[in-house]
């Protein structure tokens, strides 16, 4: 009887023992930081997208794109866009001014920003087109930059520099460090072009 008690005594230390140990390690991983699955993934996603986007109640932009992820969990919080984007973007009177399209697109919602990357193509209402690696619009200065090599192919001229700025409807524009093909009549003598920054006027 003595030793059924002994064994019952040890049998409970033991039991004593492996909560309390139990608790100390379920504590331990409790005080850890909790990283839920939810933060890295979006809230939205979208395959096969096209639709209209309005500013202040006007239809501006169209949207086509294979894909469309939203991560609200994010610090920026964004948008993405990663197997292509092609964007329409209107006037006032629902004209086409601009389109772009490139590989890959980011839009930083909260600053209103966007990042273009990977064979950024544009082209303006004047036909001229800008191809680049990088491009960003920032909707609240209303202006497009770069510092990204830029090639600009208008129809009598073409450009080709780095630090690329320009307004919205890419019709005004400055880029450094440029050079190019210039046209000049004939029986002329071609005046070199100075490494400087070339700015185009829309009409």
């Amino acid at each position: 009887m003595k030793l059924f008690t002994h064994i019952l005594s040890i049998a409970a230390v033991i039991v004593t023992a492996a909560i309390l140990l139990f608790s100390c390690e379920s504590e331990s991983e409790n005080n850890g930081p909790k990283l839920g699955v939810r933060d890295s993934l979006p809230w939205l996603k979208s395959l096969g997208v096209s639709t209209l986007i309005s500013d202040s109640g006007i239809i501006r932009y169209k949207l086509i794109s294979e894909d469309w992820y939203m991560y609200d969990k994010k610090d920026p919080t964004y948008w993405a866009f990663e197997k292509g984007f092609f964007m329409e973007k209107f006037d006032e009177n629902y004209h086409v001014e601009a389109f772009i399209n490139c590989d890959t697109a980011y839009y930083y919602d909260q600053r209103h920003l966007w990042e273009l990357r990977s064979r950024v193509f544009i082209k303006n209402t004047k036909g001229e087109t800008f191809k680049t690696t990088l491009l960003y619009w920032d909707q609240n200065q209303h202006e497009f930059y770069s510092p990204a090599y830029m090639e600009i192919i208008g129809e009598t001229q073409s450009i080709r520099g780095t630090d690329f700025r320009s307004n919205e409807q890419m019709t005004q524009y400055s880029i450094h460090m440029s050079s190019g093909d210039f046209p000049f009549d004939e029986g002329e003598e071609p005046q070199p072009q100075p490494d400087t920054t070339q700015i185009a006027t829309g009409a």
